[in-house]
């Protein structure tokens, strides 16, 4: 991903909202998804940012990841060298395996 915190990059960024009042969505959105995002200006401040769907998906995925590398550091922090085994915390919790097998996990997680 390009760094979009160059100052060339947000000048070629900038898109004045009289661009938009004089029929030119269709472009700036062509714009968009060339460079991935623009700056609209009204009044001379910026106003929104207009981003195409693939750099928004990266954003979030850089912000789910460094949530999981903050979690990790804060857990190796705490980490005392102890650990319970999966089947141990089903069972203090009263469910099994097939307790799982209906519900639906997040990044390929598979119990079964």
């Amino acid at each position: 991903m390009s760094n979009i915190f160059y100052p060339s990059n947000v000048l070629d960024a900038l898109v004045p909202i009289t661009r938009f009042n004089r029929g030119e969505a269709s472009k700036i959105f062509d714009e968009v998804r060339e460079s991935g995002y623009k700056i609209v200006v009204k009044n001379n401040t910026p106003a929104c940012v207009m981003l195409a769907p693939e750099r928004y998906q990266e954003l979030m995925d850089m912000l789910d990841d460094q949530y999981l590398l903050v979690l990790a550091e804060e857990r190796l922090k705490n980490d005392t060298g102890e650990t319970t085994a999966f089947e141990e915390i089903l069972t203090e919790d009263g469910l099994t395996f097939d307790d799982l097998k209906d519900v639906p996990m997040e990044y390929g997680v598979d119990f079964v």
